[in-house]
């Protein structure tokens, strides 16, 4: 600390000085903060306020700053200093845009600017520079590793090939295409989105075999799976038997789906030799090659009729719940077939629902010129021999009727090709671990199905969803998973179309770029793309209770022979849910830790009992609910003067310290905001705000210990577009409080 030299920057500008006392201010930095230098400039983010820091930096040999203007999340590009410490206090959206105007509230709102500036000198003493991944200089790979040959494989393979990345793509079968390979056409993407086109699938694996980037390995599956971004250790084996080493930086699992077993649909006619599903009736129109359809027993279809939802959107738990998007489409087209060979023949499909995205109504209409029949039903029995006759409910007319067809069709979905459910691989691994004889057969046959075979503690695959898809959240973070480094494309996924798949594929590849670039400068990936910081703990205080390699959503720490947690850097997201989980507070980040949060708690200035001013603490993750509070602000929408806010990287990196010492200290309350959590979780960290409520479930021993109301601690679920509702949670939380009076902790801390 002794070569360290600590600045204040005081912006005055947006009005701020115009409100808020800056000399105030000032005095409270220099005297409170202890901050060697302190300036103020009324326009701080303009090219002189910029380079009065630069010059201080420089000339004054200044090592930490405190930035006390806009919001943290504002003007990133003017405040970046990457050679000093920096900490944000949050003026503009934080006090002067939230507290109500007027003289009356003057006080309050000078004495929350204060507690800003007193908490942002606080929080950087505690920082130092992050130095990056120290294991960076090992992880220089930057070839891409594709798992499936399929339309989504194929085009992640040649986007990033395309880019300058070298790929290796494992394909499973003797020939690349996948899915795509066995279908006679696809469902239009390109205008006038009028009629089948051609797959293009030989087209994209002859462009794959002509590109020198794109290593091809057929008859091949991943026997096993090690390492991190820049560095995963990868075994390739061969159907031959020849397993083959080889690095890789970044890797895209693109397996893709198998269609539901329509076996499982006696009552729909599965069984019947008269009764397909989608697939195989491309197979019969790649047989009939332009030509008119025929049945296996080489009779002609005069008639046809297309089943949707068969065995999807199921509610009764036993056939797929979901619905797997393509289908409407991929019947539209399938009756195109029989059209567009013989307008004569019967084509007609029940729906429930008709669902074609995108440009798909225009294709629905070219269907319909062209004579195909659509009927809003709900099928229950499918009965015949020669003749099917197709048993449903008229939706329209609320009666039950029949159709009689040559051929039945079903739309049966898709079922993800995503490996193993790691919630029934730990349930088989524990009992085999501990003996059980069935148990390890039954794991022997699970490790068949997996696709990455990963050397990871968490088990052999990426997490899924309840559904068995690849875990990935299409909003927040499509393609990502748990797995940093590896990406999920495609129907893996989740259900989608072929022109859905090339999209979702392009997009993982540009994610891959980012993973192995990032590896390769030691920075973390989503949603801290470019952080330097990692994980350090102190082993010296480690207690091995193993709660953080536990709870680690990623993977990404291990144990030594001693127990003791190993960080892989590169698989970090620097969430810190890690710290969060640690009882005995030894793990850290060089720029956010137990400290850089606590000392920011203990540095505003709690008023006694007889001033009657609350002070409510408010952990705000930063990915949804601090925003959330800043676009409050920019709405100009009001809430109380008494809390102060503190951002946090995850709520799942929030430990029970800081609610301690906040209670102890004598708030009045403590407001935790987090994403959403469950099976929609919106938590950019995956498990973040699902772990913080589980700890904090059981804070309530610690609030009796200290004679304090459960009340007093809240979690509340805060998505990015919450910025009315925040400042209704705030203003309600404030009310609530004072009904409960003030804390009896105030003059105790």
């Amino acid at each position: 600390m002794a070569d360290n030299k600590f600045a204040a920057y005081i912006c005055s500008g947006c009005g701020i000085g115009d409100t808020l006392d800056i000399a105030g201010l000032e005095k409270i930095a220099t005297r409170e903060g202890k901050m060697a230098l302190v300036k103020s400039h009324p326009f701080l983010c303009n090219a002189e306020g910029v380079q009065l820091i630069k010059d201080d930096i420089e000339k004054e040999a200044v090592t930490h700053i405190c930035v006390a203007a806009c919001s943290r999340r504002a003007k990133t590009e003017a405040f970046n200093f990457p050679t000093v410490s920096m900490s944000r206090a949050n003026l503009r959206e934080g006090v002067l845009w939230v507290v109500a105007e007027g003289a009356e509230h003057d006080e309050v709102r000078q004495e929350m600017a204060e507690d800003y500036i007193r908490m942002g000198c606080a929080e950087v003493k505690k920082m130092s520079l992050p130095q990056g991944n120290a294991k960076r200089d090992q992880t220089q790979n930057k070839t891409i590793l594709v798992v499936g040959g399929g339309m989504s494989g194929m085009t992640a393979a040649l986007a990033s090939a395309e880019a300058g990345y070298e790929v290796a793509l494992v394909e499973k079968t003797a020939a690349l295409g996948g899915f795509a390979g066995k279908l006679w056409k696809r469902v239009p993407f390109s205008s006038p989105y009028a009629d089948p086109q051609a797959t293009g699938v030989a087209e994209m694996a002859a462009k794959i075999s002509a590109n020198g980037r794109i290593k091809v390995h057929l008859n091949t599956t991943v026997a096993e799976t090690g390492g991190a971004p820049g560095r995963f250790k990868v075994k390739l084996a061969q159907e031959s038997g020849v397993v083959n080493d080889m690095t890789v930086g970044a890797i895209i699992q693109a397996s893709g789906f198998t269609p539901y077993d329509m076996a499982k649909l006696p009552e729909l006619g599965a069984g019947q030799a008269n009764v397909v599903d989608q697939a195989g009736l491309e197979a019969m129109a790649c047989a009939a090659n332009g030509g008119a359809i025929k049945r296996a027993d080489g009779k002609e279809v005069k008639s046809v009729v297309f089943v949707q939802c068969a065995g999807q959107r199921d509610e009764t738990g036993t056939h797929l719940a979901y619905c797997s998007g393509h289908c409407c489409a991929t019947s539209i087209k399938q009756a195109m077939y029989f059209k567009d060979a013989n307008p004569e023949v019967d084509t007609v499909v029940v729906y429930d629902d008709l669902r074609v995205p995108g440009m798909g109504e225009d294709f629905y209409r070219s269907a319909q010129k062209k004579g195909v029949v659509f009927t809003k039903g709900k099928a229950s029995k499918v009965t015949g021999g020669d003749s099917c006759k197709v048993e449903f409910t008229d939706l329209i007319l609320d009666e039950p009727t029949s159709v009689d067809a040559d051929l039945v069709v079903l739309a049966t979905g898709q079922v993800a090709n995503a490996g193993v459910n790691l919630d029934a691989w730990t349930e088989v691994n524990t009992a085999a671990e501990g003996g059980n004889e069935e148990a390890k057969q039954k794991r022997s046959e699970m490790k068949t199905i997996s696709v990455l075979n990963l050397d990871y503690r968490q088990g052999p695959d990426v997490p899924q969803f309840k559904y068995g898809f690849a875990d990935s959240h299409f909003i927040c973070f499509p393609y990502e998973t748990r797995r940093t480094g590896i990406y999920a494309a495609g129907p893996m996924r989740r259900p989608m179309d072929m022109l859905q798949a090339t999209e979702d594929a392009t997009g993982a590849a540009m994610k891959a770029i980012q993973a192995v670039e990032n590896a390769a400068q030691g920075r973390a990936a989503h949603p801290r793309a470019g952080d330097l910081s990692y994980p350090i703990v102190r082993l010296e205080g480690c207690t091995q209770c193993k709660r953080c390699t536990v709870e680690c959503p990623f993977g990404a720490i291990d144990e030594d022979e001693k127990r003791f947690p190993v960080f892989n850097e590169e698989r970090c997201r620097r969430c810190g849910t890690c710290m969060g989980a640690c009882p005995v507070r030894v793990i850290s980040f060089e720029n956010y830790s137990c400290d850089t949060v606590g000392m920011q708690v203990k540095a505003v200035n709690v008023p006694d009992e007889d001033e009657e001013k609350p002070r409510i603490l408010i952990l705000a993750c930063e990915n949804d609910a601090y925003p959330a509070l800043d676009m409050a602000g920019v709405q100009r929408l009001t809430y109380s003067a008494y809390v102060r806010a503190i951002p946090v990287r995850c709520l799942g990196s929030v430990n029970t310290i800081w609610i301690t010492d906040a209670l102890n200290q004598g708030f009045d309350g403590v407001m935790m905001m987090g994403c959403k959590k469950g099976d929609d979780y919106q938590c950019h960290f995956v498990k973040g705000s699902e772990m913080a409520y589980y700890r904090l479930s059981k804070i309530g021993d610690t609030l009796t210990q200290l004679g304090l109301e459960p009340e007093r601690v809240v979690t509340e679920e805060v998505a990015i577009t919450d910025n009315a509702r925040v400042a209704k949670l705030i203003n309600d939380y404030a009310a609530q409080l004072n009904d409960l009076g003030l804390s009896p902790m105030k003059g105790f801390g």
